[in-house]
């Protein structure tokens, strides 16, 4: 049984910053065509960025940050009245275009137009509480892997487009996240990356006042605010608790920290191996440090999303890559215990958790050190997660402890 203990000084902190970086984080529409509980961006009908400014940010990205992917989201980016262009563009200028979406808007004559314009993959946001048609509304997390698997299906059908889950995890359905984990293995051959990020919000307990400079803002005013008492602490470690509940091998292999705390997975990252039938074992940190580097050294960038046509080459890994990481070759002694193994097609798949602003007790926000999730605003890179606190005060809100405050 694998070592299941998360230590962060034997995991593989990957190399991110803020001037070199695996993604980027593009909002070219703040309207959407769903209201979701947990979602951190004001909907804003027909709030459409010109292409000119759309190709403004992304020259800003490649002036100010090393970058391999664009992930292109919102709002919900499909309802851009220029999505075809926009993808296009950042294709032309040699990065990987990955679409952020609910789904809704996407349509298999669509998908081919994106395909055209070069989309390399998507992120389809699926969760319980996203307020979707009747047909899909009051479904639970497991449920909606009939919606899930109609996305993935769409994509594979299509050939040659990566696909990517991510789902927003709350108190009440932090219980669902293994199954979704075992889901995503089932399906392993299409699905490439599942996605856990735990549900963040403001709400009336938290013991803060909020400045924006010096000027007091009330808390209901931000807009991610709940009026009603909310678990918003859940953090990363808790849902891989979770999943090593049914399946006590779970290993994730790299992270990266917070900005106030050294020791924090506020990206938390497994890299798995198997078939549809049965996942072999997970790589190790060696083997992610190789992969990093080597596609850094050969690529001059961090690497990001993989294609379904790497993906799929994990046989080749376990046979050939197996002595420089403990994680492969104990997933390689697995699968040789059955050596008509051999004979299948076996894939890499990542298991993913993103773990947003944390309040410590003093009112420091630690944030993702590295986010990959940065975005422009006024020319510069901001976290995006944040982005309406500078739309609505112009600057980022402090919290302060009420005995503190000014």
């Amino acid at each position: 049984m694998a070592d299941t203990t998360l230590n962060h000084l034997k995991m593989y902190r990957m190399p991110f910053s803020l001037a070199d970086n695996a993604i980027s984080w593009l909002e070219p529409s703040s309207q959407c065509n769903l209201a979701c509980d947990g979602c951190y961006r004001e909907n804003i009908k027909n709030a459409h960025k010109s292409l000119e400014e759309v190709k403004h940010e992304l020259d800003i990205f490649q002036q100010k940050r090393n970058t391999d992917c664009i992930s292109i989201a919102g709002g919900d980016p499909l309802l851009h009245p220029q999505i075809l262009d926009i993808v296009s563009d950042i294709k032309r200028r040699g990065l990987k275009p990955v679409i952020n979406t609910n789904g809704l808007a996407l349509k298999p004559e669509l998908l081919k137009e994106l395909k055209r314009a070069g989309v390399y993959g998507f992120t389809f946001h699926v969760d319980s509480k996203q307020g979707r048609p009747a047909e899909w509304r009051g479904k639970s997390e497991i449920e909606l892997n009939e919606l899930r698997y109609h996305y993935a299906r769409m994509l594979a059908d299509e050939g040659g487009i990566a696909c990517s889950f991510n789902s927003t995890v709350y108190e009440d359905t932090l219980q669902h996240v293994p199954a979704l984990v075992k889901w995503a293995s089932e399906n392993i051959d299409i699905v490439q990356t599942m996605v856990f990020i735990s549900f963040r919000h403001v709400v009336p307990a938290m013991p803060f006042d909020w400045y924006a400079g010096d000027r007091q803002v009330e808390w209901q005013s931000i807009k991610y605010h709940s009026d009603n008492a909310r678990k918003v602490d859940m953090h990363s470690t808790d849902l891989v608790k979770e999943i090593q509940k049914v399946f006590p091998d779970f290993a994730p292999s790299a992270y990266l920290n917070g900005t106030e705390k050294a020791d924090s997975f506020k990206w938390l990252v497994a890299e798995r191996i198997g078939t549809k039938k049965k996942i072999y074992g997970y790589v190790g940190p060696k083997f992610m440090e190789l992969m990093m580097a080597a596609h850094h050294f050969f690529k001059g960038k961090y690497i990001s999303y993989l294609s379904p046509s790497l993906t799929s080459k994990g046989r080749l890994a376990l046979l050939f890559l197996w002595p420089f990481d403990k994680g492969l070759r104990n997933a390689s002694a697995s699968l040789l215990k059955n050596p008509l193994r051999l004979f299948l097609k076996t894939y890499f798949q990542n298991i993913a958790f993103i773990q947003p602003i944390d309040f410590l007790p003093d009112g420091r926000q630690s944030m993702c050190d590295g986010c990959p999730d940065m975005t422009v605003w006024k020319d510069e890179l901001v976290w995006s997660c944040r982005l309406e606190e500078l739309k609505n005060y112009g600057t980022f809100i402090k919290s302060v402890p009420k005995a503190q405050s000014l």
